[in-house]
C-alpha cells in the first residue's frame, strides 16, 4: 500500500511541476517577471523549473534576474546543465548584454557542458549584437564541425551579423549556403540580405533579393518593404521607391513613417518635388 502511495505522490509532483512550468511560460510571454519569480518561489525545488524561469525572465528582458536565478542554482548545489546556461545566455543577449552572454556560454563549456545548436545560435546572435561578424562565422563553422545541424535560425543570425557589419557579400553567401543545405529561407533571411545589400549601396542586388522573396511565395512584411524603399533612397532610385510604396499599400500592409520618409527623401534627392509632395499628401491621408 505504501508503494502505491509513493507512486501516486510522484505522479502528483510531476503534474504540479508540469502545470507550474506552463504558468511560468505564460507569465514570461505576458512580460510578468515578478509573477514568474513568485511561482518559482512557491514551487518545489526543480532544475527544470529554474531553467524555465530563467528563460521567462529573458522574455521579460530581465537579464539580471535570470543571472540571479542561475547563481542561486549554484549556491543551492542544484545540478546545472546546458539548458539552464543557454537560457541565462539568451536572457543576456536579449537584454543587450552580449558580452555576458558569450562569457556565460564560455564558462559552460569550461564546466564540461556540451554545447547544443541552441547554444551556438545564441553565440551567433550575441556576436551580431556586438558587431563581431568574424566570430559569428567562426561559431557557425564550429557548429558544423561538431556534427550538429545548423538551422535556419543559425544562418539568419549569421546573415544579420554580416549585415550589421556591412559585410553584404558574406551575407549573400550565407543566404546561398542556407538554400544549398536544403533549409528554407524565410522572410527574416531575405530581409537581412536585402538590408545588407541596401546598406552597401548595392540596390540592384537588394531588389533582386526582394523579387526572389516574392517568387518563392513568401509575403514581405512592412519592415521588409521599408528596407527595400530605404535601399532605393540611398541609391537615388526614386521611381522604384514609389513603386514599392504603392505595392506595399496594394497588398494591404500599413505603410509607416519610415516607408513614406524614405520614399519622400528618394524623390527630393532627385528633385522630384511633385512626387515628393504627392507622397506627403498620401501619408496625411493614411
Amino acid at each position: 500500500m505504501s508503494s502505491i502511495s509513493a507512486v501516486l505522490r510522484q505522479g502528483e509532483s510531476r503534474s504540479s511541476v508540469s502545470s507550474t512550468a506552463a504558468e511560468i511560460k505564460k507569465c514570461g510571454k505576458a512580460k510578468q517577471w515578478s509573477a514568474v519569480l513568485k511561482l518559482l518561489r512557491d514551487a518545489p525545488q526543480s532544475n527544470f523549473l529554474c531553467s524555465i524561469a530563467i528563460g521567462a525572465c529573458g522574455q521579460c528582458k530581465q537579464w539580471q534576474q535570470a543571472l540571479s536565478l542561475l547563481s542561486g542554482m549554484r549556491e543551492s548545489k542544484m545540478e546545472q546543465d546546458t539548458i539552464s546556461h543557454s537560457a541565462g545566455a539568451s536572457a543576456c543577449e536579449k537584454g543587450g548584454q552580449w558580452q555576458r552572454a558569450l562569457l556565460l556560454l564560455s564558462e559552460s563549456r569550461e564546466a564540461g557542458l556540451e554545447p547544443t545548436v541552441i547554444s551556438y545560435n545564441i553565440c551567433i546572435s550575441a556576436c551580431r549584437s556586438g558587431g563581431l561578424w568574424q566570430q559569428a562565422l567562426s561559431f557557425l563553422g564550429e557548429l558544423r564541425e561538431a556534427k550538429l545541424e545548423p538551422t535556419a535560425i543559425s544562418y539568419n543570425a549569421g546573415i544579420s551579423a554580416c549585415q550589421s557589419s556591412g559585410q553584404w557579400q558574406r551575407a549573400l553567401r550565407l543566404l546561398r549556403n542556407l538554400r544549398e543545405v536544403k533549409l528554407e529561407a524565410d522572410v527574416i533571411s531575405y530581409s537581412a540580405g536585402v538590408s545588407a545589400c541596401g546598406s552597401g549601396e548595392h540596390w540592384q542586388q537588394a531588389l533582386s533579393l526582394f523579387s526572389e522573396l516574392r517568387e518563392v511565395k513568401l509575403q514581405p512584411t512592412t519592415t521588409c518593404y521599408n528596407i527595400g524603399i530605404s535601399a532605393c533612397e540611398r541609391s537615388g532610385q526614386w521611381h522604384t521607391s514609389l513603386s514599392l510604396l504603392r505595392e506595399l499599400r496594394e497588398v494591404k500592409l500599413q505603410p509607416t513613417i519610415v516607408s513614406y520618409g524614405a520614399a519622400i527623401n528618394a524623390c527630393e534627392k532627385c528633385e522630384q518635388w511633385q512626387q515628393a509632395l504627392s507622397s506627403r499628401v498620401a501619408r496625411r491621408v493614411d
